[in-house]
């Protein structure tokens, strides 16, 4: 994940923590999932991809294994020390600007649901600045499950790790703050945060102050998005 401060960020356990609470070690074997098939099954083979928040590269490495030519960016120096197979860029996503267009730019890890509204927009509009004009951009967002209060505690293994939404705590119509909790081999950390809930209409109205346009939710559950550049009047 990128390393900018988000509210009510925090983090505890062994090794660097980054000011957004993620800690770098248990992000280190936090395992990729379901994500990289889903980036490949909606990118064209073999494109080049610049991945925003690569944290310490938990999706690059089965993403290089696809074939996709990766460009790692993140803010964190620690983060960026365990990706070593992809080009790296050390800086905050918003406002970066490395002169270069990409066939895919991915925005993983549900950054879009940071609680600045402004930062939001901020990380959007890197996305359209990087895209190539065929090109599309990848986006990941929290869907419903994560702000049902009902369903927590829940807890899940992933490759010996263990996983938990631990607390959700409603702050107003559209703010929520989240505690997830990780133990793998004896170690335990924790990650505090507060998204923004973001209807879809919102989130359409977000892409095209960015000069995005959806193309199409990808899941059922909205969480992933394809965009596009908007077409020039």
């Amino acid at each position: 994940m990128d390393a900018t401060p988000r509210e009510g960020s925090q983090g505890t356990g062994p090794g660097p923590i980054t000011p957004d609470g993620c800690a770098v070690e248990m992000y280190a074997r936090l395992p990729a999932g379901g994500e990289p098939a889903i980036v490949a099954a909606h990118a064209p083979a073999g494109a080049s991809l610049l991945e925003l928040g690569s944290g310490a590269g938990r999706l690059t490495r089965p993403l290089l294994a696809h074939g996709f030519q990766v460009v790692a960016v993140d803010e964190s120096p620690e983060m960026l020390a365990y990706v070593k197979e992809a080009r790296t860029v050390c800086a905050p996503i918003e406002g970066l600007d490395l002169g270069e267009r990409f066939d895919v730019v991915l925005l993983a890890s549900f950054l879009v649901n940071t609680a600045d509204a402004a930062l939001c927009g901020e990380l959007l509009a890197s996305c359209a600045r990087h895209v190539a004009s065929n090109g599309c951009v990848l986006i990941q967002r929290e869907n419903d499950q994560w702000h049902d209060e009902s369903r927590v505690p829940r807890e899940w293994e992933r490759d010996g790790q263990r996983i938990k939404i631990a607390a959700v705590e409603r702050r107003g119509t559209d703010r929520v703050a989240v505690r997830m909790e990780y133990g793998f081999e004896g170690a335990e950390w924790s990650h505090s945060f507060v998204s923004r809930v973001v209807p879809d209409a919102l989130f359409e109205a977000e892409l095209a102050a960015a000069g995005l346009a959806l193309d199409g939710y990808l899941t059922d559950d909205h969480s992933w998005v394809r965009a596009v550049p908007a077409p020039c009047d």
